[in-house]
C-alpha cells in the first residue's frame, strides 16, 4: 500500500476510457429487449475495466479490483475485507448512455481501510473531472470545490434518488413518495437527474443544494460522497445520524440545509 499516490496517473486513466466512450456515444442501437440491454451493459463493463486495469497495473501492481454491483443490496452493507482495493462503477448512468441521453460518468474509488481514500468522477460530455483525496480537498479540472452557501429554500435545488433493490415487500416506495412530497412543498426546485455520484459531486461544486435518498445505494454514492465531504458538505442519514458504510439512507448538503431538511421531515 502506497502512502503517496500519483493522482495524475489515475486521472489520466479515467479520462482515457471516458473519452473512448465519448467517441462511441450514440453509435449503439438503443436496446429493445432485456437480452440486448444486458449485453450492452456487459460490454460497457468489460471495456471500462480492461482499460483501467491496464493503465493502472504498473503504478498499483498489487491493488485488487472490486466491481460495485448496485443490484446486490447485501454486498453494499460492508466494505470488502481488504486493506486497499479499487471499487469501480464502470459507468454511472449507463442506461442514459445506451438511451443516447446525457448524464453518464466514469467513477473510480480507491478504498483504504474500509473508507474512500481517493475518488474520481469524469463527465466526458462536459469535459469535467471531479476528484478528491481524503483530507486534501475536492477539485474539478484543477479548481477547488466549495459547497452552496444559500440560505433561502425557495432558490435551492434539491434532488432525490432511489436504488435498484426490490421494493415490493417493504415501505420504501412510500418513504420515497413522502420524501418527494416534502421536497416539493419546501424547496424551490426539485429534480431527479440520474447519475448518483455526479449529483453528489455537484453538491460539492455548489450546483445542487441538497441530495436525499431513502434506501441503500453505497456503490453509486461512494465516489461522490468523498468529493462532497471534502468540499465541506455534511454526510448524514435521513434520520440525522452520521453516514457510515451500510447506512440505508443518505442526506448530503451544507450544515444549515441539512438542519432545515431534518426539521421539515419531522414536521407534520
Amino acid at each position: 500500500m502506497q502512502n503517496e499516490i500519483n493522482n495524475n496517473i489515475i486521472l489520466d486513466a479515467v479520462r482515457k476510457v471516458g473519452n473512448v466512450f465519448l467517441t462511441d456515444y450514440k453509435q449503439n442501437s438503443i436496446p429493445q429487449t432485456m437480452d440486448e440491454l444486458l449485453k450492452q451493459l456487459e460490454d460497457i463493463d468489460t471495456l471500462c475495466l480492461t482499460s483501467l486495469k491496464e493503465d493502472l497495473s504498473t503504478e498499483f501492481p498489487n491493488t485488487p479490483w472490486h466491481i460495485g454491483d448496485e443490484f446486490d443490496t447485501n454486498s453494499q452493507r460492508n466494505p470488502a475485507e481488504i486493506e486497499e482495493y479499487w471499487l469501480c462503477d464502470a459507468m454511472d448512468g449507463a442506461i442514459q448512455y445506451l438511451q443516447h441521453i446525457a448524464g453518464w460518468t466514469i467513477n473510480l474509488v480507491l478504498i483504504r481501510n474500509g473508507k474512500p481514500f481517493f475518488a474520481v468522477i469524469y463527465d466526458p460530455l462536459a469535459n469535467e473531472m471531479f476528484w478528491a483525496q481524503d483530507g486534501k480537498g475536492a477539485f474539478m479540472n484543477g479548481e477547488s470545490l466549495k459547497i452552496s452557501r444559500k440560505t433561502d429554500p425557495a432558490v435551492m435545488l434539491a434532488v432525490f434518488e432511489y436504488g435498484h433493490q426490490d421494493k415490493s415487500n417493504n415501505n420504501l416506495n412510500e418513504k420515497i413518495g413522502a420524501t418527494v412530497t416534502k421536497l416539493l412543498g419546501n424547496f424551490g426546485i426539485v429534480r431527479n437527474y440520474g447519475p448518483h455520484g455526479l449529483q453528489l459531486a455537484y453538491v460539492g461544486a455548489g450546483r445542487i443544494d441538497l441530495f436525499v435518498q431513502e434506501d441503500i445505494d453505497t456503490y453509486n454514492w461512494i465516489a461522490g460522497l468523498l468529493i462532497a465531504k471534502e468540499a465541506g458538505a455534511e454526510i448524514l442519514t435521513t434520520t440525522g445520524n452520521s453516514w457510515k458504510w451500510g447506512s440505508e439512507s443518505l442526506l448530503v448538503a451544507q450544515k444549515n440545509i441539512t438542519e432545515k431538511y431534518l426539521q421539515i421531515k419531522s414536521s407534520n
